[in-house]
């Protein structure tokens, strides 16, 4: 929508962005318009990173499920760096709880946009109470998103692009879903599409082809050694969480936990690693304070324990009922495994929470991505097991950009190609309106 538009609709009142920008002093102005929006509270500004940035902590008063109101309400929080609302705006999500700091995401790096940070609902102080997971869907949190931008364009008319990277890229297209035109583009970065939960032949065929077949071999080796060594492992592991005052009550035990930070090797190994780092891999003649340290840096032991995991019970919730979850190669690890369903969702989410999974969730949206998604940017890395399985878009002024040799934590815009580079930053620039 652009300013006039914006303006048209607000009759014969001015804009509060008419009001940014004429006649008042901008810091006044913008606190104003702020606290003008229903249901948004100001938490604190803090200094932005660069001169003429403002950064605020809001609150947003947001119903807890959008069909039913009578169901109560949450307070979201949001970050906002504020440039100028004659720039364009970058809707930004981790999918997770939000960043606190003054930090420019690409997009809004590469457009010198302003950028308004949403935390998923259920991360983070983003929790209703009580906690129904019930309404932790991906409907909800696109009607979280929309309200958003419904209120933010009474500041921001000029064009909005949303964006987020992995789970944050996947919420992106899901708000794309339900709410099309309430952005002028989206870019998914590292964003998974496991449309059918019950075929992982793509996350399968990729763990046992990327790399070299030396290193997948040496993977392998390295996680044989450890369940060979699985007492001593388990032993150290509950002494690590003796001493950080923390268990494994939700997974079950250091057992259990460790054969599932095993399992995950691979899949980690390569989501944050490169192919320079198969040569640390521990060889079957390693000590075991070597291969535990090494386990622990590949896949963060401490996850598994209840002082991480319980941060992370809403994303497992969400993989185990609607998004859907990998398996991961296990043929080398015969007869060392002792929890046939370790790997499942399930085993990341207390027993008193109820799950059932939605298989209609994921085949809806790639379906849409497929036939109806327009102005969609993926960017996926090359060497990253996530987009072993990546959404298809449809050829409305949509396209996949893959980063050579890229993982899941390289996998950026500046990572692509030259040509595909330029493309990128064109299409951007051109949905924002940018020069």
């Amino acid at each position: 929508m652009s300013a006039a538009g914006a303006a048209g609709l607000a009759g014969a009142v001015p804009s509060p962005a008419h009001a940014l920008a004429h006649g008042r002093r901008g810091d006044d102005a913008l606190l104003e318009g702020l606290r003008a929006l229903p249901g948004l509270r100001v938490v604190e500004e803090r200094p932005g990173a660069q001169p003429g940035e403002r950064f605020f902590v809001l609150g947003l008063r947001q119903l807890v499920d959008h069909r039913h109101p009578a169901a109560g309400t949450f307070e979201q929080r949001l970050t906002l760096l504020h440039t100028s609302t004659d720039r364009p705006m970058v809707l930004l999500t981790t999918g997770y709880e939000a960043l606190l700091q003054p930090l420019r995401f690409e997009p809004a790096a590469l457009l010198d946009a302003n950028q308004l940070q949403v935390e998923h609902r259920f991360f983070g102080t983003s929790r209703p109470a009580p906690l129904d997971y019930r309404h932790l869907t991906i409907r909800q949190a696109a009607d979280d998103f929309h309200r958003v931008v419904r209120l933010f364009r009474r500041l921001y008319p000029r064009p909005w692009i949303s964006t987020g990277g992995s789970k944050g890229g996947m919420a992106s297209v899901y708000h794309r879903r339900f709410h099309p035109h309430d952005v002028n583009g989206t870019v998914a970065y590292s964003a998974p599409d496991n449309v059918d939960d019950q075929d992982d032949s793509a996350y399968l065929r990729f763990l046992e082809t990327v790399g070299t077949a030396a290193c997948r071999d040496a993977l392998k080796t390295a996680q044989r050694q450890i369940l060979l060594r699985r007492a001593e492992m388990t032993a150290r592991y509950e002494a690590w969480a003796a001493s950080a005052g923390t268990a494994f009550r939700i997974i079950g035990n250091a057992d259990k936990a460790l054969e599932i930070a095993v399992l995950r090797v691979p899949f980690m190994f390569w989501q944050s690693k490169t192919a320079a780092d198969c040569a640390a891999i521990p060889g079957p003649d390693a000590t075991t304070e070597a291969l535990y340290t090494w386990l622990d840096d590949t896949v963060a032991l401490p996850v598994y324990a209840d002082s991480v995991a319980e941060h992370y019970v809403a994303y497992f919730y969400q993989l185990g009922t609607q998004l859907g979850y990998l398996d991961v190669p296990v043929a080398h690890l015969a007869g060392l495994l002792r929890y046939p369903d370790a790997i499942e969702p399930r085993s990341f989410v207390p027993r008193d929470i109820p799950m059932r999974f939605d298989a209609d969730a994921m085949p809806d949206i790639d379906n849409w991505v497929r036939r109806r998604g327009s102005r969609m940017l993926f960017i996926n890395g090359t060497q990253d097991p996530s987009v072993a399985e990546s959404f298809p878009p449809a050829s409305a002024d949509s396209r996949v950009l893959w980063a050579p040799g890229a993982n899941h934590q390289m996998t950026t815009i500046a990572a692509l190609s030259p040509g595909d580079r330029a493309e990128a930053t064109a299409t951007l620039t051109r949905w924002a309106g940018s020069p």
